[in-house]
């Protein structure tokens, strides 16, 4: 029984269905889909997309981008670039994807409903469980009950299966997002139409690339809410996000206005933990490991987490569930604690004040290659190993 029909929970059914083995996926909405819009892959998502065979599929709507280019929102200064070419590719073996999230999720879907050793049912909102030790019986919000030999918690950052695992609560940062795509027609030129562009400064920050083939052009804006607390619902306002814009340089202020003000994402994660396998319940992607996405690893990280858990539970048919689980947790668990760690921290390193860590910070991103690697090699050099 696989728990949310995200892409973490549609990736394990094609995973667990590449090794004979038969899932259920419970999703609690009328229908499968993905709120938001953009998504980055790294080459690590491409190794776990290729291993479920849908690569090809996702390759028909993604956009290559030639580069990342980190910049100075305020002053409009380039600072450094991540040369995603040819070197790239050869380094990591797959390239550098941006796409729209309900095109991949779509891919997975697809592959899902083609395969026969996949059950898809919406409108299953997990309410409890109860681990018999030999099975799991699952309950629904409209009464029924369900029993599989194991549960997967994919239901993402507020997860219920957690609860069964994990007694902890989720983290606000105090940042606040909004997003949207708009037709690429409506876009300004200017350079940076085929790259990753990041721009940031003091508490803020803000993304833009293409999507879907080039057709639309993703943008997001981030900023650090002085009227954050907890408990609170009127913080991260439309207001707010035009203050903190307000000293940016005119190409960041202009993209701004491109920004829909009807819909804003608070951001969260959860501390890392030591276990988030319990018997024969296990959990993946969000629901397990929830991180800040400054480090664009989230969708990553539940795409590995699905290759890593069928291959766990294929490797042993014979061992108990929970011990397969385990062994899936022993593999994945210091990966994506340490993600989640660097995530925090990378969000504090775009987001400085002026002053001499700011300083120090541009002089060394100033003096890198574009080809300079080094930081990146432990997240999208993962084929599989611990």
């Amino acid at each position: 029984m696989i728990v949310g029909g995200g892409i973490g929970g549609l990736a394990t059914a094609l995973a667990l269905a590449g090794h004979g083995i038969p899932s259920h996926v419970a999703e609690q909405a009328a229908a499968f889909g993905e709120i938001g819009a953009g998504l980055q892959l790294a080459p690590n998502a491409s190794w776990a997309l290729s291993r479920l065979g849908v690569l090809a599929r996702v390759h028909e709507s993604a956009v290559f981008p030639a580069r990342m280019v980190w910049m100075d929102a305020v002053n409009g200064e380039p600072l450094t670039t991540l040369d995603l070419g040819s070197a790239f590719v050869e380094r990591y073996g797959f390239p550098y994807l941006v796409m729209h999230r309900s095109d991949l999720l779509e891919a997975l879907l697809a592959a899902c409903r083609a395969n026969p050793l996949v059950t898809l049912r919406n409108n299953q909102s997990f309410t409890s469980l109860v681990d018999r030790g030999d099975v799991v019986d699952v309950s629904f919000a409209d009464g029924t009950t369900m029993r599989a030999s194991g549960v997967v918690g994919a239901d993402g950052l507020w997860s219920r299966v957690r609860a069964a695992v994990v007694a902890d609560d989720a983290v606000c940062s105090g940042y606040i997002a909004y997003r949207g795509a708009i037709p690429m027609a409506d876009v300004s030129a200017h350079a940076g139409l085929d790259n990753v562009m990041l721009w940031t400064g003091p508490d803020m920050h803000f993304v833009q690339y293409p999507l879907r083939r080039g057709e639309l052009y993703n943008q997001v804006a981030v900023f650090k809410s002085n009227r954050y607390a907890a408990g609170a619902e009127h913080w991260g306002t439309p207001d707010e996000l035009e203050e903190c814009f307000s000293a940016c340089a005119p190409l960041v202020r202009t993209a701004l206005t491109r920004i829909k003000r009807d819909r804003r994402w608070p951001m969260y994660d959860r501390l890392p933990v030591t276990t988030w396998s319990r018997g024969r319940v296990t959990l993946i992607g969000d629901a397990a490991h929830p991180m800040l996405q400054y480090l664009a690893q989230g969708a990553c990280q539940a795409l590995e987490d699905a290759v890593v858990l069928a291959d766990a539970i294929a490797s042993s048919p014979d061992v108990d569930l929970s011990d397969a689980f385990r062994a899936y947790q022993d593999a994945r668990i210091e990966r994506t604690s340490r993600v989640q760690t660097l995530a925090r921290a990378w969000g504090e390193y775009w987001h400085l004040h002026p002053g001499d860590e700011l300083d120090r910070r541009n002089v060394f991103l100033r003096s890198r290659t574009a080809d300079d690697y080094t930081h990146t090699d432990r997240f999208y050099g993962y084929r599989g190993a611990p």
